[in-house]
């Protein structure tokens, strides 16, 4: 797993061994990326149950002027420490549950939410980031689930975009419509 351009270009990734960590495949997050090429300079970025840090860490590497790692998992925190230092880079990085961050942050122009498919997780972390209003004017959430997953509606101005399918994998992409 390495970063794919950026300053950070070619940089190896450390990934787990055993753990329940399951990285976003190279394919899927060159698509990610290309969905969201021109979104990234300058923004704030949250990476939700960031696992190795690789799609935060992309985003660092393009130019975002801020990323905030969450996951809740020690091991995944070290690796992604680790995985910032040899890049050159220096971000927040917090062992804290998801729900409980997302109830006491600032808004953020770029949001991942990647929990473990089988958590239960998508809606209750979607309807919080709604309800306290987390995203900044045109932003956007992009989920990574299975295909079959099915994602909540959102309540204005928060809408479902498109999704894209990437064999097993969906991406879910939520912007938020500005306020005029």
């Amino acid at each position: 797993m390495r970063v794919i351009t950026g300053t950070a270009r070619g940089r190896k990734l450390k990934t787990p061994e055993g753990m329940d960590i399951r990285p976003t495949t190279d394919n899927v997050k060159e698509s990610v990326f290309n969905i969201i090429q021109f979104d990234i300079e300058g923004r704030r970025v949250l990476d939700l149950f960031a696992g190795t840090g690789q799609l935060g860490i992309e985003c660092l590497s393009r130019g975002a002027r801020e990323v905030v790692f969450i996951d809740q998992n020690r091991e995944a925190v070290k690796i992604i420490r680790e995985n910032l230092k040899a890049c050159g880079f220096s971000a927040p990085v917090l062992q804290q549950d998801a729900l409980g961050y997302l109830s006491a942050c600032a808004p953020f122009d770029l949001i991942f939410v990647d929990p473990p498919y089988d958590a239960g997780l998508y809606a209750p972390v979607l309807e919080r980031i709604n309800s306290v209003d987390l995203l900044s004017d045109g932003g956007i959430i992009i989920c990574e689930s299975r295909r079959e997953t099915a994602m909540p509606e959102l309540t204005a101005p928060y809408l479902l975009r498109r999704e894209y399918r990437y064999g097993k994998v969906k991406l879910s992409v939520f912007t938020k419509e500005s306020r005029a």
